[in-house]
């Protein structure tokens, strides 16, 4: 692999990936705090109709060990290419949610020859005021052991203002506690890396077919961050999704996924 990091072919080793399907492959990057399931649930079955999904797990998620270190965004683009070449897979698209938004530009920027495009979801190329303050706020609150706000922070960030506007008290409780069980281990490694991204300096140089997806209602990574990402590479096409939240509910992600078929059907 070119300059690989010198540490990513060990973290490879140990990642928990998901694989599902066949055909062309996709490669999956997802956010911060996340995972495969809780990013693309919504639509791993209908892409692995046709296509071989590759779905690694940052270190703290899934079953993949936590960090000793903190994380670093070049060896974690390597190890999740690495992901996907290890299972034979030469090339493919590298789907971004957020934080994986970022490591599949730096995937594409470190590895041309593997990355055949680009599909970036509520994306940033340098942490915005709200999703800077919002990394620190976690970081800070977890450390501390303070998950319960954590969980009750990321609803608050996470959902769109109907659902908060219109959940009972019960329901919007039951939401909390959900995703209070879903915390990775690796939730504060991940949210400290935030605010060190920058991949301005990438964006020029990215030559492949980009789709850039912009949440409108996103209030964790504001929607001009990823209209700033789609600004910076040369040919990118940019869809707003009309109110989506930061995570996309099911109705939003259809939307979604009627545009990221059309832009696969396209390569």
């Amino acid at each position: 692999m070119t300059n690989e990091h010198p540490t990513a072919a060990r973290l490879a080793s140990v990642m928990d990936v998901r694989v599902h399907g066949t055909g062309p492959a996709l490669l999956l990057a997802h956010g911060a705090g996340g995972g495969i399931e809780g990013n693309f649930g919504l639509v791993l079955d209908d892409l692995a109709s046709d296509h071989t999904l590759i779905g690694p797990h940052y270190p703290g998620a899934g079953n993949t060990p936590a960090a000793a270190t903190p994380l670093d965004l070049d060896e974690l683009a390597d190890a999740v290419v690495e992901s996907a070449v290890s299972r034979g897979h030469e090339r493919f698209v590298v789907m971004g949610e957020s934080l994986g938004s970022a490591v599949a530009v730096r995937a594409a920027t470190r590895h041309p020859e593997r990355v055949r495009a680009l599909v970036l979801t509520a994306g940033f190329p340098v942490a915005d005021p709200a999703l800077a303050l919002a990394a620190r706020l976690v970081t800070t609150l977890g450390k501390a052991g303070e998950w319960d706000a954590v969980a009750r922070f990321a609803c608050l960030s996470c959902l769109t203002d109907r659902d908060l506007a219109e959940m009972p008290e019960e329901a919007l409780e039951a939401a909390v506690a959900a995703t209070r069980a879903s915390l990775p281990a690796g939730m504060v490694d991940h949210f400290a890396l935030l605010p060190e991204i920058d991949v301005r300096g990438d964006l020029a140089g990215i030559s492949v077919p980009v789709l850039v997806l912009a949440p409108t209602g996103d209030r964790l990574v504001l929607p001009d961050s990823s209209r700033r990402l789609a600004r910076g590479i040369p040919g990118a096409t940019l869809v707003e999704i009309p109110g989506g939240a930061h995570v996309l509910n099911e109705a939003d992600r259809a939307v979604w996924l009627k545009h990221v078929r059309g832009f696969l059907g396209g390569l």
